[in-house]
Protein backbone atom coordinates (compact mmCIF):
# COMPACT_ATOMS: atom_id res chain seq x y z
CA UNK A 1 0.00 0.00 0.00
CA UNK A 2 1.45 3.44 -0.87
CA UNK A 3 0.24 7.01 -0.20
CA UNK A 4 0.99 10.51 -2.02
CA UNK A 5 -0.07 13.21 -0.06
CA UNK A 6 0.65 15.26 -3.22
CA UNK A 7 -1.93 13.89 -5.09
CA UNK A 8 -4.63 15.83 -2.27
CA UNK A 9 -4.56 19.18 -4.51
CA UNK A 10 -3.56 17.96 -7.55
CA UNK A 11 -6.87 18.46 -9.39
CA UNK A 12 -7.51 21.83 -7.43
CA UNK A 13 -4.41 23.11 -8.96
CA UNK A 14 -5.56 21.86 -12.53
CA UNK A 15 -8.21 23.41 -11.88
CA UNK A 16 -7.14 26.97 -10.54
CA UNK A 17 -5.31 27.04 -13.47
CA UNK A 18 -7.73 26.58 -15.94
CA UNK A 19 -10.18 28.84 -14.37
CA UNK A 20 -10.20 32.46 -15.73
CA UNK A 21 -13.20 34.02 -13.54
CA UNK A 22 -11.38 36.19 -10.78
CA UNK A 23 -13.79 35.49 -8.01
CA UNK A 24 -13.49 31.38 -8.25
CA UNK A 25 -9.78 31.83 -9.04
CA UNK A 26 -9.55 33.51 -5.52
CA UNK A 27 -11.94 30.11 -3.67
CA UNK A 28 -9.78 27.95 -5.50
CA UNK A 29 -6.45 29.62 -4.24
CA UNK A 30 -7.83 29.12 -0.38
CA UNK A 31 -8.83 25.82 -0.53
CA UNK A 32 -5.05 24.75 -2.37
CA UNK A 33 -3.77 27.11 0.29
CA UNK A 34 -5.76 25.35 3.19
CA UNK A 35 -4.51 21.53 1.68
CA UNK A 36 -1.18 22.74 1.39
CA UNK A 37 -1.41 23.97 5.19
CA UNK A 38 -2.94 21.01 6.20
CA UNK A 39 -0.38 18.87 4.54
CA UNK A 40 2.41 20.27 6.57
CA UNK A 41 0.16 20.18 10.15
CA UNK A 42 0.50 23.81 9.56
CA UNK A 43 -2.72 25.32 11.91
CA UNK A 44 -1.48 29.07 11.50
CA UNK A 45 -1.92 28.38 7.90
CA UNK A 46 -5.12 26.76 7.72
CA UNK A 47 -6.83 29.22 9.79
CA UNK A 48 -5.64 32.12 7.58
CA UNK A 49 -7.29 30.96 4.84
CA UNK A 50 -10.41 30.96 7.33
CA UNK A 51 -12.99 33.49 8.02
CA UNK A 52 -13.47 34.89 11.66
CA UNK A 53 -16.52 32.55 12.76
CA UNK A 54 -15.75 29.19 10.69
CA UNK A 55 -17.85 26.28 11.27
CA UNK A 56 -16.89 22.76 10.64
CA UNK A 57 -19.83 20.15 10.44
CA UNK A 58 -19.29 16.69 10.03
CA UNK A 59 -22.25 15.46 8.65
CA UNK A 60 -21.78 11.87 10.34
CA UNK A 61 -21.40 13.41 13.37
CA UNK A 62 -22.76 17.22 13.06
CA UNK A 63 -23.36 17.65 16.87
CA UNK A 64 -19.99 16.50 18.17
CA UNK A 65 -18.23 19.67 19.55
CA UNK A 66 -14.48 17.70 18.60
CA UNK A 67 -16.15 16.51 14.97
CA UNK A 68 -17.81 19.76 14.32
CA UNK A 69 -15.95 22.32 15.97
CA UNK A 70 -17.01 26.50 14.79
CA UNK A 71 -17.80 29.75 16.16
CA UNK A 72 -14.16 30.65 16.25
CA UNK A 73 -10.60 30.26 14.89
CA UNK A 74 -9.68 29.13 18.08
CA UNK A 75 -12.27 26.44 18.10
CA UNK A 76 -10.72 24.81 14.67
CA UNK A 77 -6.99 25.54 15.95
CA UNK A 78 -8.23 22.81 19.00
CA UNK A 79 -9.77 20.40 16.41
CA UNK A 80 -6.67 20.77 14.45
CA UNK A 81 -4.55 20.10 17.31
CA UNK A 82 -6.45 16.95 19.09
CA UNK A 83 -7.84 15.40 15.94
CA UNK A 84 -4.01 15.68 13.24
CA UNK A 85 -1.31 16.93 15.28
CA UNK A 86 -1.57 15.47 18.99
CA UNK A 87 -2.77 12.41 16.94
CA UNK A 88 0.18 12.05 14.46
CA UNK A 89 -2.66 11.95 11.97
CA UNK A 90 -1.44 14.57 9.71
CA UNK A 91 0.12 12.53 6.79
CA UNK A 92 -3.09 12.11 4.70
CA UNK A 93 -3.73 11.59 1.07
CA UNK A 94 -7.01 13.21 -0.69
CA UNK A 95 -7.22 11.43 -4.25
CA UNK A 96 -9.89 14.11 -5.81
CA UNK A 97 -11.70 12.89 -8.59
CA UNK A 98 -13.97 16.10 -8.75
CA UNK A 99 -13.25 19.78 -8.30
CA UNK A 100 -16.32 22.08 -8.78
CA UNK A 101 -15.76 25.34 -8.00
CA UNK A 102 -18.30 28.67 -8.42
CA UNK A 103 -18.43 31.92 -6.72
CA UNK A 104 -19.54 31.07 -3.36
CA UNK A 105 -17.73 27.66 -2.98
CA UNK A 106 -15.80 24.78 -4.01
CA UNK A 107 -16.79 21.30 -3.89
CA UNK A 108 -13.99 18.47 -3.59
CA UNK A 109 -15.21 14.45 -3.81
CA UNK A 110 -12.57 11.61 -4.11
CA UNK A 111 -10.81 8.83 -1.05
CA UNK A 112 -9.88 10.62 2.02
CA UNK A 113 -6.85 8.14 3.22
CA UNK A 114 -4.78 8.95 6.75
CA UNK A 115 -1.87 7.48 8.21
CA UNK A 116 -3.22 6.62 12.05
CA UNK A 117 -0.20 5.66 14.52
CA UNK A 118 -1.34 2.20 16.17
CA UNK A 119 -1.06 3.78 19.44
CA UNK A 120 -3.49 6.65 18.33
CA UNK A 121 -6.00 4.33 17.08
CA UNK A 122 -4.96 2.20 20.38
CA UNK A 123 -6.27 4.96 22.49
CA UNK A 124 -9.61 5.65 20.03
CA UNK A 125 -10.57 1.59 21.39
CA UNK A 126 -9.15 0.47 17.82
CA UNK A 127 -7.50 -3.10 18.39
CA UNK A 128 -4.26 -2.88 15.61
CA UNK A 129 -1.65 -5.88 15.48
CA UNK A 130 1.09 -3.49 16.00
CA UNK A 131 0.66 -0.26 18.15
CA UNK A 132 4.24 1.21 17.02
CA UNK A 133 2.80 0.81 13.50
CA UNK A 134 1.30 2.85 11.12
CA UNK A 135 -2.63 2.18 9.68
CA UNK A 136 -4.48 3.68 6.92
CA UNK A 137 -7.91 5.03 7.67
CA UNK A 138 -10.18 5.51 4.20
CA UNK A 139 -13.59 6.95 3.24
CA UNK A 140 -15.09 8.27 0.13
CA UNK A 141 -15.69 11.78 0.79
CA UNK A 142 -17.46 14.98 -0.37
CA UNK A 143 -16.38 18.34 0.96
CA UNK A 144 -17.85 21.46 0.29
CA UNK A 145 -15.74 24.41 1.29
CA UNK A 146 -18.31 27.36 1.17
CA UNK A 147 -17.19 31.34 1.17
CA UNK A 148 -18.12 33.27 3.84
CA UNK A 149 -19.87 35.98 2.36
CA UNK A 150 -19.85 38.19 5.08
CA UNK A 151 -15.91 37.57 5.21
CA UNK A 152 -14.35 41.37 3.71
CA UNK A 153 -11.52 38.96 2.63
CA UNK A 154 -14.00 36.59 0.92
CA UNK A 155 -12.32 33.55 2.90
CA UNK A 156 -13.60 30.25 3.79
CA UNK A 157 -16.22 29.60 6.03
CA UNK A 158 -14.87 26.18 6.58
CA UNK A 159 -15.82 22.66 5.63
CA UNK A 160 -18.71 20.56 5.43
CA UNK A 161 -17.39 17.11 5.12
CA UNK A 162 -19.94 14.20 3.70
CA UNK A 163 -18.47 10.21 4.29
CA UNK A 164 -19.45 7.20 2.30
CA UNK A 165 -18.65 4.87 4.84
CA UNK A 166 -16.55 4.85 8.50
CA UNK A 167 -13.01 5.22 7.75
CA UNK A 168 -11.80 2.83 10.40
CA UNK A 169 -13.76 0.12 9.45
CA UNK A 170 -10.82 -2.89 8.95
CA UNK A 171 -8.30 -0.21 9.21
CA UNK A 172 -6.08 -2.95 10.81
CA UNK A 173 -5.78 -4.48 8.28
CA UNK A 174 -3.87 -1.67 6.24
CA UNK A 175 -0.53 -1.04 7.72
CA UNK A 176 1.53 1.22 6.06
CA UNK A 177 5.01 1.88 6.60
CA UNK A 178 6.54 5.69 6.51
CA UNK A 179 8.82 4.93 4.23
CA UNK A 180 5.56 3.96 2.13
CA UNK A 181 4.05 7.74 2.13
CA UNK A 182 5.92 9.79 -0.69
CA UNK A 183 7.15 13.26 0.59
CA UNK A 184 5.94 16.39 0.56
CA UNK A 185 6.24 18.18 -2.69
CA UNK A 186 4.64 21.69 -2.54
CA UNK A 187 6.74 23.46 -4.92
CA UNK A 188 5.50 21.13 -7.67
CA UNK A 189 1.97 22.44 -7.99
Amino acid sequence: MKMNPNKTWRLVAEKLEAETNPRRRHVLELVLAHMKCEAQADIEGVVATLSEKPQYIIWSNPDDPIASPGGSRDAIRGFYDRSIVQTGAHRLEFDCDRVIADDDAVFTEGVMSMAYPGRTLQAMGIDVPDVDSYYLAQARMGIVWPVDLDDPEARLRGEEVYSANDAFEGVANRPISLEEIAPLDLAAV
